[in-house]
């Protein structure tokens, strides 16, 4: 008898019994022993063995996961053989060309360690699948029977005869009529099925974490987080699982889902890093970057596909996470924790980016202070830089400058914003009304990083327009104290002007949308650099100025004024009324002191005799003013005329409505009125300047 039963409940242990089958069993089992309880043995039985379908699938993928790092040895030690060989041959050969089969070695060798990291991950892929197999094929019909059984079913459609149903002992037939079969509970078997989900869990999370960031885009994550969605539908099917169970599933597949999403953002920010330390400073094509007035590099383009990719799988997750959200509280909670992970991660990706630009910058402008730095030409490191350099790459460091210009301008104006607002209804929620504090920060500090390079690359060009108004004020061979006749614009200015031609091609190539801008700005340094000479100078090479030398500054003055007038800011335009007077005031003493001392001064020019004779001892600014203007009138548009090519690249760039009249006029056949903004200038200052009425007290 211990025999048969023994028999009957090992017969209960065969996975392929059916439902009937166990039915007859339990029957038999209480009559030979009333007191035992078989049906709670066949779904402890059945418990055991699902978790042992669990165990099976992970000894099998570790058994897989070993075969395939013996096969990654196995072919590492192949190709360190044939390389050694190779090497080998090529010592014995002497041909000369042992670098080139060196670096095809290097080749073979790194392609099947890419592959090899895409076969951990497939196979990881495949044991998720095989756990969520189990649960989806084994879990249901394991609830089913525990519902029947506690619900009174499994006794009404079992299959034993009437006769058999006779003989069952009192206590027997107590149970079946009561529909009983087991003195536990449904709420005992709930927890043995949510036992078995938490070991699936564990699996799951530990697998799910070993997958290798490098395919994070491959469809091996996204498609284990499919298969647990597919087993939490499945249990939510009637009578498929408990409802802890469903709970728990669905508490798991957001959690890996959001832990998904985190390494994305994660990975989205390193691949960024990543990208910044390989500029390759070969401008892009006006297509490529979508007809933009910023000549970019690829840097910003490959910036935009690694967040686009980012962002378009984030959000296939995050709709994932919305359609579960309704169904619990925990699960929307952790939507608005993840939603907001996701907007920080967004938008600190693109601070990040803004820090590499910066970096990249500061970068270029140590590499060119170093190189000003050498006094004996090129060095080693710069003819081994020179060899690296890219087909089609900038060189200069100044165009450099203007790359990293407009990366920033093209990130700030168009890129943040098409991101941001394709994007941004991730972690917005519907209804709410757009507050758009995050674009407007990140759009000012990338204004701030522009303002910061700008400053990088006008600090530079100033030195260099320094050194053009040195030898424009003292090195072009003209002495202002006995200057020469005004006869028009002399070589020298035009020469300063070439300064300014040179910064107007590059910027206008590099960065055009902040053309304005800087030339603007180095147009004040000009006439700074103008205000600094002469302060510098007052008691050398400057400590004199006649009256045809302050017409000469004057008339040239005028001219720089008439072709570069569209980037006179207001600043400028103060510092050049303070220049204009430093400059009379210079003149009158100067003549004053001839008129005074005609002795012991310099001999002076034609002109500045007959000024002196007719004035016989007195000067005022109106009288030196007025030869100022005389000249102007006579050679300012003849001058604008004959330098026109020289100023031909400021007129394309600017609307001919913010162009003064007479630039205009010298650049459309020269036919109209002269009239230089700096007229009025000296109109007003004759009238009522305080150094002027000074010298007229005098």
């Amino acid at each position: 008898m211990h025999e048969f039963k023994g028999m009957l409940y090992k017969s209960m242990e065969d996975p392929q019994i059916d439902l009937t089958e166990v039915e007859n069993i339990v029957r038999l089992l209480l009559e030979l022993e009333p007191q035992s309880d078989p049906i709670w043995h066949y779904l402890n039985t059945q418990n055991h063995r699902i978790r042992g379908l669990l165990e099976k699938c992970s000894l099998d993928h570790e058994a897989r996961m070993e075969t395939l790092q013996n096969e990654m040895r196995e072919r590492a030690l192949s190709d360190a053989k044939w390389r050694k060989i190779q090497l080998q041959a090529n010592e014995a050969s002497n041909d000369g060309f042992p670098n080139t089969l060196g670096d095809a070695d290097v080749l073979v060798e790194s392609q099947p360690m890419d592959a090899v990291g895409e076969e951990f991950d497939a196979l990881r892929g495949k044991y998720i699948r095989r756990l969520t197999a189990v649960l989806i094929y084994h879990i249901p019909g394991f609830w089913k029977v525990a519902l029947s059984v506690f619900s009174g079913k499994f006794a009404k459609s079992s299959q034993v005869s009437a006769d058999a149903n006779a003989i069952t002992n009192a206590k027997s037939d107590e149970k079946v009529t009561d529909g009983r079969y087991s003195s536990h509970s449904i709420d005992e078997v709930a927890g043995m099925i949510r036992n078995t989900i938490s070991a699936y869990e564990v699996k799951v999370q530990n697998t799910f974490r070993n997958f290798e960031d490098s395919n994070i885009l491959c469809s091996y994550m996204s498609d284990a987080i499919k298969e647990i969605f597919k087993a939490c539908q499945t249990f939510e099917a009637k009578e498929s699982a408990p409802p802890v169970a469903v709970s728990a599933l669905r508490i798991l597949h957001s959690e890996i889902t959001k832990i998904y999403i985190l390494r994305l953002c994660s990975w989205m920010r390193s691949c960024t890093e990543d990208i910044s330390k390989n500029e390759t400073w070969i401008p892009v094509s006006l297509l490529e970057r979508n007809r933009s007035p910023y000549t970019i590099s690829s840097l910003p383009l490959a910036f935009r596909s690694i967040v686009a990719s980012t962002m378009d799988h984030v959000n296939l997750m995050i709709q994932s996470l919305r359609s579960e959200a309704s169904k619990s509280e925990d699960i929307y909670l952790l939507l608005k924790e993840t939603q907001e992970s996701i907007r920080l991660a967004f938008l600190n990706c693109f601070v990040d980016f803004a820090g590499h630009l910066e970096g990249i910058a500061n970068l270029v402008s140590q590499t060119r202070a170093n190189r000003e730095d050498m006094q004996n030409g090129y060095s080693y490191e710069t003819l081994e830089e020179s060899l690296d350099v890219l087909p089609g790459s900038v060189v200069d460091t100044y165009q450099k400058l203007l790359m990293v210009l407009s990366n920033i301008g093209y990130c700030k104006d168009e890129l943040s914003y098409a991101l941001y607002n394709k994007y941004k209804h991730i972690w917005k929620s519907r209804g709410r009304t757009d507050d758009d504090t995050d674009i407007r920060d990140l759009v000012m500090s990338f204004s701030g990083l522009e303002e910061k390079v700008l400053e990088q690359y006008t600090s530079s060009k100033a030195s260099v327009i320094r050194n053009a108004v040195v030898n424009y004020l003292l090195d072009s061979g003209i002495n202002w104290g006995g200057a020469p006749a005004v006869k028009g614009v002399r070589d020298a200015a035009v020469e300063l002007l070439h300064a300014l031609v040179a910064v107007h091609a590059e910027v206008f190539a590099g960065s055009k949308p902040l053309l304005e801008k800087t030339l603007g700005v180095l147009v004040e340094a000009l006439i700074d650099t103008f205000l600094s000479i002469f302060s510098e100078q007052e008691n050398k090479d400057l400590r004199s100025l006649d009256a045809n030398g302050f017409c000469q500054l004057m008339l040239e003055l005028e001219y720089f004024e008439t072709i570069l007038n569209p980037y006179f800011t207001p600043d400028a335009r103060e510092s050049l009324k303070s220049l204009q007077g430093v400059l009379l005031e210079k003149a009158i003493e100067s003549v004053s002191e001839f008129v005074e001392n005609p002795g012991h001064a310099r001999k002076s020019t034609r002109v500045g005799e007959d000024f002196s004779d007719e004035r016989q001892g007195s000067v005022s600014p109106d009288d030196l003013i007025a030869l100022a203007q005389q000249y102007s009138s006579d050679l300012l548009q003849t001058e604008l005329e004959r330098t026109r090519v020289n100023a031909a690249c400021f007129m394309e760039s600017t609307p001919l409505d913010t162009v003064p009249e007479s630039a205009k006029a010298a650049y459309a056949s020269f036919k109209g009125p002269l009239d230089s903004p700096s007229r009025s200038y000296r109109s007003q200052q004759s009238i009522g300047s305080p150094v002027y009425n000074q010298r007229r007290r005098r």
